[in-house]
This record gives structure tokens, C-alpha cells and sequence, in this order.
């Protein structure tokens, strides 16, 4: 341990924030012998940690266990299951065949083939992520590194950026983290991602995501960033950075050896006319509820960026109104602006976590009808599907008929956006396919021109 002093040198107060802090250390599913607090736990829970953690991946840091995690309430301690593999987050079945090999003692060779063939039945890089979502250049070849789904929005995952400093247990980019490079999307070429942003005028904002493009030197981020101040990137006005480092790892913004530098790169895209959003994943009110956390924050609010949250409704972790009202609330407090509630895509474990539309919707209702105009910036429950975004805007009875209203945030097709469509009522129904037109109708409204977007882009 070592105790260290940071200057705040955004303003010119020189507030000191000092923490007494463990350097960083990490542990995967090679280490969960090793993690004291697992100890004390039933040797069928850490079976079910050696099976779980062999299919989906595991990373845990030492700032998680000690500080986020209460390890008197396990295990249903929220952030325990955030970052903790349990049983129930593989289907029976594939649980079963990894279990057997574990019991037999099977040679690590055996154990990583199996996990590769049962990972392909837990639809990795769910919506079009690979299929769809990759651009291609002039000459027809595919941009690996780049998605480019909607109009005004590439997002651009920097190979030193595809890990966390730890790992959510819902991730639904789970398979980037797995070895896979004919799942992982990852680009050293910032070069070609410039080159990109160039010839699409259309375009005006950047999402940086990963994986965590904070795990980052600040030096590779600003090879990324700075050149984007240029003029011939003047209409990409807007610059996202996806990360869950407020929550996993807020030393990152406060006293890594780097931090300065970080804050400094914030600073001068803003001065320089760009808006800079930190794209902030929160999934419960605790993981702000330690000093560190809110030094990040007003460390970050005071380089002038802005902070969203967003996040999805999860079962085990913030199935509550209560929660996400909390979530919120305390968020509006810190300056940071509710963005989205997600629901959970259909992918890796989320068997587990997902719950019905219906549900989600109400958890919305009851969270915003706590809280005053400032807390109900979060839109949702969102399903970022193939199509695009949707939103669940309530429930209504309409001509007799129980529906879902519906509408598009963003889609595939700009005109999409903000057109209401209905589906028939369902209480089991958890995303976008498995809900049925409404009023008799044989398709939604997009279906046709979705389907032909598919073709277009198969044939090529």
C-alpha cells in the first residue's frame, strides 16, 4: 500500500484528493483459489466458479473485492453478481458437459476446445454486430475495428482497449474477451479510422469503446484523439468514450501514474470545440458510493466533459424500482446525466439476467415517477436490436387490444426514428423477436426494408 497525493490541476482551487490505495491487481478464473474472500464459501460455489468462469470470461480487481463487494450478503450482494460467476448464468445443459471435464481432471487443451464449441451456442456478438455493422471501404473490404450502424455514429474499438479492468458478468461483448479473433473486433490502425471519418461527412460523433478504452495509456488515446481537432474532422463535433472505469477502476482519473495527462487530453478536446461525453456504465447506486468514485467524477466534470449513465435492467443486480430511482438520483446530484436504461441483449448469460418487457417497463415507470425532470433524462427500457434502438413506451389498450407501444430511438433506416408502432401484449416476451404485430398486422412496419438490407449486405 502507498499513499498518494493529486493535485486537482483544473482549477484554481488545488484541491488535494488523497487515497490510501492498492496498486493494481487482478484475478481470473486461473486465480480464484487465490482470492481470500472465495475462502469462505461452499466448495459447490467455487465448483460452479471454476465451470461458469471456463465458458463465459472472468476478470476481477483488487479495488472490486475490497471496496464495491459486501461479502456478508452473498451471495446476493449486487455487485457480488456483477462480477462473480454463478451457476445459473450457462444454460443446464452446457453447464453439464464443462462440469464433466472439470471433474475428470481433462487436460486444459480438452477444457478450452469444449468451451469454444458451447460459446457458439450463447449467439456471440449478438444484432449484427459482425455482419451488419461493419463498414467497408472504397474498395469493398471490410473495416475490422469499426462499426458504423447509424448515420451520424462510428464507434471504433482500439485493439489496446479491448479489455476492462474488470468484467461484468452480463456483458454482452463477452466475446471479445474469450481469445477469438474471428469474434473480437479490435483496430491498430487509427490511421484507417481517421481515413473514414474524412470521407463521411455525415458523421458527427465518435463512440471509443471496447472492452474499455480507459485501460488505454493516455498516450494511445491521444494519437487517437488529438488529430480529430484538425479541421477536415470539423464535423465530427462530438467524441464518446465507453468505459466503466468510474465504477472498476476510478483511480484511473485520479492518481494513476498517467491521470494528469488523461484530464489534460479531456481538457483540450473540449477547449478545442469538441463535445466529449464519457459514456459512464453504472448498474447500481453503490458503485458511486465510494470517495474515490466521486473524486473521478468532479474531477472529470471539471475538464468540462460531460458524463452520461447507462446501463440495463438486470435480474439479481437492479430489478427494482427503488434501485434505479437511487441510481438516478444520486447521479443528478454528481452532475451526471441518465441516459439510458437498457434491457439486457440476447447473449451470453442472459438466461440469467434478462427479465419481461412488461416488467422492465414498469421498474422505468415506477423509477422516474420518483424523481423530478432532471432524473428523467434516461430513456427506456431500450433494446438495441438489429434494427436499432426501440424503446417500450408503455402499455395501452387500444380498440380492445392489450399492446406495447413502440418506437424507434435510432434504426438502420434514419426515417425509422420516433415512428410509433404496436405490438400485441406478451408478459413472457424479453426482446424485439419475440414480440407479434398488433391489430392483425402480418409485419412491423420496418420488417420488409430490414430484410432487404440483410440481402444487400450478404450479397456483397
Amino acid at each position: 500500500m502507498k499513499h498518494i497525493s493529486v493535485v486537482d490541476r483544473s482549477g484554481a482551487d488545488e484541491v488535494i484528493a488523497s487515497s490510501t490505495l492498492p496498486q493494481f491487481k487482478v484475478y481470473t478464473h486461473k486465480d480464484l483459489a487465490n482470492i481470500p474472500q472465495l475462502k469462505s464459501l461452499p466448495g459447490a460455489t467455487l465448483f460452479d466458479m471454476k465451470v461458469v468462469s471456463s465458458i463465459l470470461p472472468f476478470r476481477v480487481n483488487q479495488y472490486v473485492i475490497e471496496n464495491l463487494i459486501d461479502w456478508a450478503n452473498i451471495p446476493d450482494d449486487p455487485l457480488y453478481q456483477l462480477t462473480f460467476p454463478q451457476k445459473g448464468m450457462v444454460p443446464p445443459a452446457l453447464y453439464q458437459q464443462m462440469a464433466q471435464l472439470i471433474e475428470q481432471d481433462a487436460p486444459r487443451e480438452q477444457i478450452q476446445a469444449l468451451a469454444t464449441k458451447l460459446r457458439t451456442q450463447l449467439n456471440p456478438q449478438p444484432n449484427g454486430q459482425l455482419e451488419m455493422n461493419v463498414p467497408l471501404d472504397r474498395n469493398g473490404r471490410r473495416l475490422n475495428g469499426l462499426q458504423h450502424k447509424y448515420r451520424e455514429t462510428v464507434l471504433f474499438f482500439p485493439t489496446q482497449g479491448q479489455t476492462c479492468h474488470s468484467y461484468c458478468t452480463f456483458c454482452f461483448r463477452w466475446a471479445q474477451f474469450v481469445g477469438d479473433e474471428d469474434l473480437r473486433m479490435a483496430s491498430t490502425d487509427t490511421a484507417e479510422l481517421h481515413t473514414y471519418l474524412a470521407e463521411h461527412p455525415a458523421v458527427s460523433d465518435l463512440l471509443v469503446t471496447g472492452g474499455d478504452p480507459m485501460v488505454m495509456k493516455t498516450r494511445h488515446l491521444a494519437a487517437l484523439l488529438k488529430p480529430l481537432t484538425e479541421q477536415r474532422f470539423a464535423h465530427v463535433r462530438t467524441v464518446r468514450l465507453g468505459t466503466k472505469a468510474l465504477t472498476f477502476w476510478p483511480q484511473r482519473f485520479v492518481n494513476d501514474s498517467d491521470a494528469p495527462e488523461l484530464l489534460d487530453l479531456l481538457t483540450h478536446l473540449v477547449k478545442a470545440g469538441k463535445h466529449v461525453a464519457i459514456m459512464a456504465h453504472f448498474n447500481h447506486w453503490r458503485e458511486m458510493d465510494t470517495p474515490i468514485a466521486r473524486s473521478a467524477i468532479e474531477l472529470l466534470r471539471k475538464t468540462g466533459v460531460e458524463i452520461r449513465s447507462q446501463g440495463p435492467v438486470l435480474a439479481h443486480i437492479n430489478d427494482s424500482a427503488e434501485v434505479w430511482a437511487k441510481t438516478w438520483g444520486m447521479q443528478v446530484k454528481a452532475g451526471i446525466i441518465p441516459y439510458y436504461m437498457f434491457v439486457e441483449r440476447d447473449t451470453g448469460a442472459k438466461q440469467y439476467f434478462e427479465i419481461p418487457l412488461a416488467k422492465a417497463w414498469m421498474i422505468y415507470r415506477n423509477a422516474v415517477s420518483q424523481l423530478s425532470g432532471l432524473g428523467r433524462t434516461a430513456r427506456g427500457p431500450v433494446m438495441s436490436a438489429s434494427p436499432g434502438k426501440v424503446e417500450v413506451q408503455g402499455v395501452a389498450e387500444i380498440n380492445g387490444e392489450k399492446v406495447f407501444a413502440l418506437r424507434f430511438l435510432q434504426g438502420r433506416n434514419p426515417d425509422w426514428a420516433y415512428r410509433p408502432f404496436f405490438a400485441q401484449y406478451c408478459e413472457k416476451a424479453t426482446w424485439l423477436d419475440q414480440l407479434k404485430p398488433a391489430f392483425g398486422e402480418k409485419a412491423f412496419f420496418f420488417e420488409e426494408e430490414y430484410k432487404e438490407m440483410l440481402h444487400s449486405r450478404r450479397s456483397k
